[in-house]
């Protein structure tokens, strides 16, 4: 009687581990029936953003008002830092993630896989420029100052070199800029042509602190020491920065992303600052995500 009892018991027990098995794909929700991954369930319905307040946090919150797709769905705003960090440990182990994007930024050298998701509905705009603005009268007070300014224009690549280098040296950016600038000379020599010596004028530059912003202000700085003037930049919020502006309790920034991104603060002061058109074109946001997540546009996301 014990051996059929044990025959039993071990008849169970292998039905028991069939049991499991077909069940086994079931508790993964974010796995269709077909075996293809729902990335939207994968990821939580959950964009991972950066400061609450940028204006790509702003379009992002847009996105999700706009696309029906997205109905449910939440955009995680905390830092960069933090945004960098989860993008880090996913592509590590291969997992799926949205982010909010952008370039000008170190992350697509570091992680050239990634893509930007198709915007049909045109959230995020298209390709941007960073403008200069110069306070009302900064040509008049100090034209060669503004002249400098006028003429300094660069690339995308040229910021993001910079970028990548402060990161993966842990070096501030602004030592980075200034080393820069010295294997760049030929680039500071057109930015400087036809503008006299500074005689140690002082021209103070509003930016965000951002380090897209920090390296073409921290550029411009040491570029304009090199032939003269006294350079401070202040990093406040992408508003004061506007304003600061112009009030003109600042001479200028290169801080303007243009049309979109900040159209909200360009449209609220355009009376009051100039506008010298744009120090660097082929600027871009958006959502983006690892090139081995097989999704192309906002549109393939599915609402909770």
């Amino acid at each position: 009687m014990m051996k059929k009892v044990k025959g039993l018991g071990f008849i169970l027990s292998i039905l028991a581990v069939f049991l499991l098995a077909a069940c086994g794909g079931s508790d993964d929700e974010s796995t269709g029936e077909d075996g293809e991954t729902n990335y939207s369930e994968a990821v939580d319905h959950t964009i991972i953003g950066i400061e609450p307040g940028a204006g790509i946090s702003v379009a992002t919150e847009n996105a999700l008002e706009e696309y029906e797709n997205l109905d449910g769905w939440d955009v995680e705003l905390s830092s960069t830092g933090a945004m960098m960090s989860e993008l880090g440990t996913a592509i590590e182990n291969e997992e799926p993630i949205v982010i909010t994007g952008w370039n000008p930024h170190w992350m697509f050298a570091l992680y050239p896989d990634m893509k930007y998701l198709e915007d049909p509905q045109e959230i995020y705009g298209g390709e941007e420029t960073l403008n200069s603005l110069a306070r009302l009268g900064l040509e008049d007070d100090n034209p060669d100052a503004y002249q400098f300014i006028d003429q300094f224009e660069w690339e995308v690549e040229d910021m993001e070199e910079i970028m990548y280098e402060a990161e993966e040296t842990g070096e501030d950016i602004e030592n980075v800029a200034v080393q820069w600038v010295e294997d760049n000379q030929d680039r500071v020599d057109a930015w400087a042509e036809g503008v006299n010596d500074g005689n140690g004028a002082e021209i103070e530059l509003a930016s965000t602190p951002w380090d897209s912003e920090r390296a073409s202000s921290n550029v411009v700085k040491a570029a304009m020491e090199q032939h003269g003037f006294e350079v401070t930049v202040t990093e406040v919020d992408v508003a004061v920065v506007f304003e600061s502006v112009a009030s003109g309790d600042v001479d200028a920034t290169l801080a303007a992303w243009l049309p979109l991104t900040h159209s909200e603060f360009y449209e609220a002061n355009q009376d009051n600052f100039e506008d010298l058109g744009p120090n660097l074109e082929g600027a871009r946001i958006g959502l983006v995500v690892p090139e081995y997540m097989d999704i192309d546009s906002i549109e393939d996301l599915e609402a909770n």
